[in-house]
């Protein structure tokens, strides 16, 4: 199916213990993937929103990362409340995000969260 990093869709998580988020970014880590779960940047502390899977990355779509299942985002039909959360973290971005870092920043923090950037 796809790789990982080059789907576009919205992708869901849903991790060992069912707590399901939304990813606003995603990295490569030395211990799997790390991301950042929709407005994590008003989280206090940030860092809150940030998550580490640990594990191989594996599967074509959905991907496993440990315990964790990676999949595209269904329509509200298929998740609701995650679908909800998707089209305001759309709504957010279109009205220019007021707030959010710039790419630079994220991928500053995500290096400092040791995430394997090439750059």
């Amino acid at each position: 199916m796809a790789e990982l990093f080059q789907v576009t869709a919205p992708l869901l998580v849903r991790e060992a213990d069912g707590t399901q988020r939304v990813m606003a970014e995603r990295f490569l880590h030395p211990e799997g993937l790390l991301y950042f779960e929709l407005f994590w940047h008003v989280q206090r502390p940030a860092a809150a929103g940030i998550h580490l899977l640990r594990g191989a990355i594996e599967g074509e779509g959905p991907w496993r990362v440990g315990g964790a299942v990676i999949r595209v985002l269904g329509c509200l039909a298929t998740d609701p409340g995650p679908a909800d959360a998707w089209a305001a973290w759309q709504d957010y971005l279109a009205q220019g995000a007021p707030g959010y870092p710039d790419a630079a920043a994220i991928r500053a923090l995500a290096r400092a969260q040791g995430a394997i950037l090439t750059d």
